[in-house]
């Protein structure tokens, strides 16, 4: 419980940084092309096909008249949206974690060791190209259990359970690895993700939902088409600076780990780090300590 409180205050102070603002940026640019170009030829095509969708669902005709028998009629007119939205938010976070990964983690990771981890030696257990394949192996594994989960999603209390359970084990594997690629082992790693795979997955999934909220910003169908060049850029910031968050926290997660790991093994310093991070931004590099 300590590690993951020290952690995830540290994280959120140093997604303040103007650095890390700047950074979140970088995958908004390749994402807001993309959604405003699929939004532009698809956005209309696939609210008809929805409908018609919906419409050939016998029992969900019959609870929307069931609904609409006691009043609540209104949420007929924006199902085709919500179910549009809920159905493309998976896809932009796994864009978008693809993304961080690729551009921003390396930087996060790189902004951590140099103000809290220096002293941790590099032991190489991957490379870029490994983690590469393995980001793409885990998302096409995502993808996978999203399409197959799909159907649940139309039942309410499960649309609201799935997906943050399947980012945030997506999280998981992913964040880990890139923090730990350059220092620790692939047995480090291995007994790391062992020892802390239920504090790693809760993580995962609590971000999951963080991955969520920018939904909200598209809740509201008419709102949304008639402000979608703000909405879009605006919602995907958001993503893009959570899973800067996100990246951060599994760093100063992991690599606190490690640390500890290998103080047990007196393979390195004990006590670099500092306690909770009442001030967190002010972090530097310290002078290596004595071996012990």
């Amino acid at each position: 419980m300590r590690l993951f409180l020290d952690s995830f205050w540290r994280a959120l102070a140093y997604c303040l940084m103007p650095r890390v603002m700047l950074l979140s940026l970088l995958p908004l640019v390749m994402l807001l092309a993309l959604t405003l170009s699929l939004g532009y030829f698809y956005w209309q095509p696939t609210q008809d096909w929805v409908r018609g969708m919906l419409d050939s669902w016998q029992m969900l005709q019959s609870m929307m008249d069931w609904l609409q028998a006691r009043g609540a009629g209104g949420l007929q007119s924006v199902m085709v949206q919500l179910v549009i939205i809920f159905a493309i938010t998976p896809v932009l976070v796994i864009v978008s974690l693809l993304a961080v990964s690729l551009m921003m983690s390396p930087a996060l990771v790189n902004l951590v060791v140099d103000r809290r981890f220096q002293h941790l030696s590099r032991k190489q257990g991957g490379t870029m190209l490994s983690s590469l394949m393995w980001t793409l192996g885990y998302t096409l594994a995502a993808m996978l259990a999203m399409l197959i989960s799909l159907p649940l999603w139309v039942v309410p209390p499960l649309m609201f359970v799935v997906p943050p359970l399947i980012w945030g084990w997506l999280s998981y594997r992913v964040m880990v690895y890139d923090a730990l690629l350059a220092h620790a082992s692939r047995e480090e790693r291995l007994t790391i993700g062992r020892r802390h795979r239920g504090w790693l997955l809760l993580m995962g999934v609590l971000t999951g939902y963080m991955g969520a909220l920018p939904s909200m910003v598209w809740a509201s169908g008419a709102f949304f088409a008639a402000a979608f060049v703000v909405l879009v850029p605006l919602a995907i910031w958001i993503y893009a600076l959570v899973f800067a968050f996100t990246s951060l926290w599994f760093t100063h997660y992991s690599l606190a780990a490690l640390e500890s790991l290998r103080a047990e093994s007196d393979f390195v310093v004990v006590g670099a780090s500092e306690p909770l991070p009442a001030l967190a931004l002010q972090d530097e590099p310290h002078a290596i300590p004595p071996v012990v």
